[in-house]
């Protein structure tokens, strides 16, 4: 499959902390990347470092099959954390600068206005938008000229519900309404799962992981628990080389730290009823993003 971006050894050291750490990743074309971690991780710094905003202290990246410069950087758009608008213009002479600069046809911005559901809004002042409607105004400026590369970094951030829904679903149909290849950075595990078609996780400036996510999850089992002391009940399980997370619910997640050892409920059930922990609820679940992100921290 031909690769959009490509980074091989890359690294970037500011003073003596390394942001980035050896890093070597490849993004499909026409793929949704769902590039993960915490905050600080090395996300942003590694976008940077593609996009040539930042120099690397050792290592190179490939864009299209060619080193980053200013024939490559043409054909990426990019939202790097928050967007730079002018709140006294409206969205269209926003649009207009950027379209200005580039030397594209006027039509341009009625067509990246259409992609991201802006065309009505498009004469209102910026400085009355909603933060979802910035965002994806944000959105149709990286979109002019038809990039086939678009980098968002966390694109949901500080989002209302009804803000999320509606990011998400336009980045799920950029691929086919624009033809471009996604970058999308978060910490929100369970957007990224609604979304991605490939995932990279990077902790502490180390890549740990890249696959296709249908193949990532394929591999995942878990367990779902409530005892009367979850706090003991993780120790011990922790202990016994389970990986040990908590949901949304408050319960335990408890998946595999090698793909090696089994998640069967049988021998849980008897390591927590042995050690006189009180068993409310076992139950196999799902696999999902959150159980892969925590194996392969749990692992590294």
């Amino acid at each position: 499959m031909p690769i959009a971006l490509q980074t091989r050894s890359l690294t970037k050291r500011f003073a003596r902390h390394i942001a980035v750490d050896d890093v070597s990743m490849a993004v499909p074309t026409q793929a949704i990347y769902g590039f993960l971690g915490a905050n600080g991780a090395g996300k942003t710094t590694t976008l940077r470092l593609a996009l040539g905003l930042l120099r690397a202290d050792s290592g190179w990246v490939e864009l299209f099959g060619r080193r980053v410069g200013r024939d490559t950087l043409p054909r990426v758009g990019a939202l790097i954390e928050n967007p730079s608008l002018y709140p006294h213009l409206t969205g269209r002479e926003n649009l207009d600068i950027t379209r200005r600069l580039l030397g594209l046809d006027h039509g341009e911005i009625d067509r990246v206005l259409a992609i991201v559901d802006l065309a009505s809004a498009g004469r209102q002042r910026v400085g009355g938008y909603s933060l979802g409607m910035r965002q994806r105004l944000a959105i149709a400026r990286a979109l002019l000229g038809r990039p086939q590369l678009l980098i968002l970094d966390e694109p949901t951030n500080g989002l209302d519900p009804e803000g999320i829904v509606d990011m998400r679903s336009l980045i799920r149909r950029l691929p086919a309404t624009d033809g471009a290849t996604l970058i999308v950075s978060s910490h929100h595990l369970a957007e990224i799962e609604q979304v991605a078609t490939h995932v990279g996780l990077i902790h502490h400036g180390r890549l740990l992981l890249e696959q296709p996510l249908d193949a990532l999850l394929g591999q995942q089992t878990a367990v779902e628990i409530a005892t009367d002391d979850l706090v003991a009940s993780a120790e011990l399980l922790d202990r016994a080389g389970y990986a040990v997370a908590y949901d949304l619910s408050g319960r335990l997640l408890l998946v595999t730290a090698s793909p090696d050892q089994p998640t069967a409920s049988a021998p849980i059930a008897a390591l927590l009823v042995g050690e006189r922990q009180v068993l409310h609820h076992l139950a196999l679940r799902r696999p999902t993003l959150e159980h892969a992100y925590h194996r392969a921290i749990a692992a590294a």
